[in-house]
C-alpha cells in the first residue's frame, strides 16, 4: 500500500463529509470520483454546498468565503482549497 499525499488524504476526508452531509448512497470515499462536478453531475444545489462548506469550516477550523463557493466545483478543488487555507492559517499562526 502506498502512502497517500496530504491532498489525497484531504480528498478522502472531503468525500466522506460530502457523502455524510448529503446522505449519498452507493458511493464510498474511495470510489467517489474527486473530479466529478458536484453541481452538474451529482446535482447538489447552493444550499447543499453551503451546508457542506459549514461542516468543512468546523472540521478544519478555517473560513470558506461565500465568494469562493462557485469555484469549489468538485472534491479535488475543495480539498486543494482546504489544504491551502490550512497552510495559510498555520503560517499566520507561526509568525
Amino acid at each position: 500500500m502506498s502512502a497517500r499525499t496530504g491532498v489525497e488524504n484531504t480528498i478522502l476526508r472531503v468525500a466522506e463529509t460530502v457523502i455524510d452531509v448529503l446522505k449519498l448512497e452507493d458511493v464510498t470515499p474511495e470510489t467517489f470520483d474527486p473530479g466529478i462536478d458536484l453541481v452538474d453531475e451529482v446535482g447538489i444545489d447552493s444550499m447543499d454546498l453551503a451546508t457542506v462548506a459549514l461542516v468543512l469550516q468546523d472540521r478544519y477550523k478555517i473560513r470558506i468565503d461565500e465568494d469562493d463557493y462557485p469555484r469549489l466545483k468538485n472534491i479535488r478543488l475543495i480539498a486543494e482549497y482546504i489544504d491551502q487555507k490550512v497552510k495559510e492559517k498555520s503560517e499566520t499562526a507561526g509568525s
